[in-house]
């Protein structure tokens, strides 16, 4: 074969292998989408309704704030017996074809989440086009469009305030879950754990909050806030913890980054701790026929701020304060399991998925009413509590003050 004959041949197998590259079959244009980052899903009569989020692109973009003239955002409403159905119904009044691939986060009013949320995650689930790193979310007590409707300050685009709100507080402060579709699905398939889900709600006068003028003052008429973990047995939710006891689930399930908490002085005040490091081991054990729980938790921490007199160079008061550190935390966990075993009878922990690595056998005969015998379980909680740091000061500068 000649020296053109190969050349021929090279250049014929390198326009077939560049053929493919030329393009995407399914490419979109920008300005042909209506890109939305959050969806909100409610239940009315037998319908659902579905709201979205979308970014107006020339308010976002601009360097000076925006225009002026327009929301960062527009909110798209629809009713339809599927999600599916209603969101491409938003054709009639939306410009644009709604492109979800962006969400941030998906609302479920609280109706709907006390009804069952399966079928209404199906499509989110389904759909190729979306991702599954947004966060799912429970309007507390309220409807999710009134949360996708509230403007919010530092952030242009609402649904990316929430979305970092969860992060920095899940990572800071710890009452927080940050729950993704995925995470719920496998909790859902679990047999061991059932799911939850974080809560959210609006504060203030929610009629201001719809308007630009709720981000023009220094402090706004309306806030969105963090507010518990809802929990569910199976896609149905069955109830709220609160606060603490939202901090003390994190704790059990080895999730806490960092927080703060306090505990009293013998003599009157504050001490304020920061946990830096926190690890926790469940256990779940069959001994003599009989299950037994256990929680072991190790925490570091360092002395944040002091309310009192206290002479920080004696170890027996470095000790003190751990053993009050160690009884705040149990207080906490003891508190999120009484309300588990009580008032829900249902492991949204994941008790079942450690006896089921643990003890498989074991397992396999507690497993089909595990919420049951996971209800009546004594459960023993061991805290753990190591001072690390007191500051870049010793002793409060107050401590030898003159009377």
């Amino acid at each position: 074969m000649t020296i053109r004959a190969n050349r021929c041949i090279l250049l014929v197998m390198t326009v077939a292998l560049l053929w493919p590259l030329t393009g995407c079959w399914d490419r979109r244009e920008l300005n042909e989408l209506a890109i939305s980052v959050a969806l909100g899903i409610d239940k009315v009569d037998d319908k659902y309704q579905v709201t979205v989020q979308v970014v107006q692109p020339a308010e976002v973009a601009s360097q000076k704030g925006g225009a002026g003239n327009y929301a960062p955002v527009v909110m798209y409403q629809t009713t339809g017996i599927t999600i599916f159905e209603a969101i491409r119904k938003m054709t009639i009044t939306s410009p644009r074809k709604i492109y979800a691939s962006h969400l941030r986060i998906v609302v479920i009013g609280e109706q709907l989440a006390r009804e069952g949320i399966g079928n209404a995650l199906d499509l989110l689930s389904r759909d190729y086009e979306l991702r599954t790193d947004f966060f799912l979310l429970v309007a507390k007590g309220i409807k999710a469009e009134k949360v996708l409707k509230i403007l919010v300050p530092l952030e242009k685009i609402p649904a990316n305030k929430i979305y970092n709100s969860i992060r920095t507080s899940e990572k800071v402060w710890a009452p927080v879950t940050a729950v993704t579709l995925d995470d719920f699905i496998m909790d859902y398939e679990s047999k061991g754990k059932n799911p939850v889900i974080n809560g959210i709600r609006v504060t203030g006068n929610a009629e201001i909050g719809i308007k630009k003028e709720n981000v023009e003052m220094i402090q706004p008429a309306a806030r969105i806030k963090n507010s518990g973990i809802a929990v569910f047995r199976k896609d149905q939710m069955i109830g709220w913890l609160t606060e603490d006891q939202s901090k003390g689930y994190n704790y059990v399930i080895n999730t806490i980054k960092s927080t703060v908490g306090h505990i009293q002085c013998p003599d009157g005040g504050y001490v304020a701790l920061e946990v830096v490091r926190s690890k926790s081991k469940m256990k779940a054990a069959v001994q003599n026929g009989n299950l037994r729980l256990a929680v072991d938790i190790h925490v570091e921490e360092n002395l944040g701020e002091v309310q009192c007199q206290l002479d920080l160079t004696k170890v027996s008061v470095i000790q003190e304060l751990e053993r009050k550190a160690e009884l705040r935390v149990k207080d906490l966990v003891e508190q999120t399991m009484d309300s588990a075993q009580k008032k829900f009878r249902c492991d949204f922990f994941g008790f079942g998925n450690a006896l089921h690595r643990s003890n498989p056998k074991a397992w396999k005969k507690l497993q089909p009413d595990w919420d049951e015998h996971f209800a009546e379980a004594p459960v023993s909680v061991t805290v753990k509590v190591n001072i690390k740091r007191t500051g870049t000061i010793g002793n409060s500068f107050m401590l030898d003050r003159e009377e």
